[in-house]
Formats: structure tokens, C-alpha cells, sequence
């Protein structure tokens, strides 16, 4: 995971000290939102998870991976290809999204032009669950002292809004808005609705 995070640490690390960012991460980008705020908190004036999953400071950072894997029956995923391989010694599950789950549960929403090109674009991914297991806490000093925003989507099936609501409840945040109609990729399907709210966002913490 520290490694899928790190074009956002390098670009982190490039920041002048004196000024201050506003993060924006979505789904898995949750968790690298995480490791950017944990090592660079005080350049990050407000972090918005857009239905993202998001960790806490009580628990391993695959505690919230681990919830919904419990709660995510293995129907859901459809014709989603899992499987186990090999990474630096270490065995990794990886997942493929099939066309059937990208069209019905990602991105049903979305535009039909979208779903084809996306369909193009997919690629083999990870939830790193095994690397999450092992990484130390985030810290209440790095990442849980950064102003944290949630953007719930109501109709996203694939983190759910019962789910998203949980981690909410499990970690608050300062601010919590909502999108109607809203799928999984929200930018897509919403993205009007989207700038807006991150706009709104944004202008609390200017």
C-alpha cells in the first residue's frame, strides 16, 4: 500500500512548508489520503473522502478492509477474478473487475460511454489487505490531528452508504455531506455535484 501511495508522497514531500493542501481521495485513495496525512499533517488543511474507505487510529489500518470484506459477500463482486500471488516473498490477493461488476456495481450510473472506456483501462488491483494487517496505527499526533471531510454517495454499491456511514460512526469527521444519485465513481456520474461540494468544502477551510 505504501508503495501505490507514494507519487502522492513524492508530491507531498515538494510542498513548501508554509502552505497547505486539500486532499481529495476516493475508494482506496482513502487510505493513501491516510499515509499522506500521517506524514505530512501539517501540510494538509482538510482531507475529503469521497465514499472512500477511511481508517481510524484505534485499530490496524486494515481494520476498516477487514469490515467490509465481512461484510461484502463474494456474490457481490460478481465476475470479479480473484487470486493469490507471490510479492517480494510475501503472497498478495489481487483482484480483476469483470464487465459485469464494473457495469453494475462501479459505474451503473454512469454514462455508457464511460463504462466502455473503462472497460479498457481496468487493470489488476489489490485491497492490501496483508500490508494493512501488519502496518503500524496511524497516529492521533499525524493523521488523526488533520481536519478530515466525508462526501457520502447514497446510491454507490459498491462501498454502500450503510458502510460508508459506519466508518463515519466508527471515526467522525468535521463535515459530512451527501450526493443523490451518485455511484461508485461519483466524478463521473455526479461530477457537477461533485466540484460543488468540494468546492463548499473547501471554503470552510480556506
Amino acid at each position: 500500500m505504501l508503495d501505490y501511495s507514494q507519487p502522492l508522497l513524492d508530491f507531498m514531500e515538494m510542498i513548501p512548508t508554509n502552505e497547505r493542501v486539500i486532499l481529495v481521495g476516493s475508494s482506496l485513495g482513502g487510505l493513501s489520503l491516510a499515509y499522506a496525512m500521517e506524514k505530512f499533517a501539517e501540510k494538509v488543511s482538510v482531507a475529503i473522502f469521497l465514499t472512500a474507505f477511511m481508517p481510524d487510529t484505534s485499530h490496524p489500518p486494515s481494520y476498516v478492509m477487514d469490515k467490509y470484506s465481512e461484510l461484502s459477500p463474494k456474490e457481490k463482486f460478481l465476475d470479479t477474478k480473484f487470486s493469490i500471488q507471490e510479492c517480494a516473498g510475501k503472497p498478495k490477493t489481487t483482484m480483476h473487475f469483470g464487465p459485469e461488476f464494473t457495469a453494475s456495481m462501479v459505474y451503473q450510473l454512469s454514462p455508457p460511454e464511460d463504462i466502455s472506456l473503462v472497460r479498457t483501462l481496468v487493470r489488476v488491483g489489490s485491497m492490501f489487505r496483508e500490508d494493512l494487517s501488519t502496518a503500524a496505527n496511524f497516529s492521533e499526533e499525524g493523521y488523526g490531528s488533520v481536519n478530515r471531510a466525508y462526501i457520502v454517495c447514497q446510491d454507490d454499491k459498491t462501498i454502500t452508504e450503510d458502510f460508508q456511514r459506519w466508518m463515519i460512526e466508527n471515526n467522525p469527521v468535521k463535515e459530512v455531506k451527501e450526493i443523490l444519485g451518485a455511484d461508485h465513481a461519483a466524478m463521473i456520474s455526479k461530477p457537477q455535484e461533485v466540484c460543488n461540494v468540494l468546492l463548499d468544502i473547501a471554503n470552510n477551510y480556506n
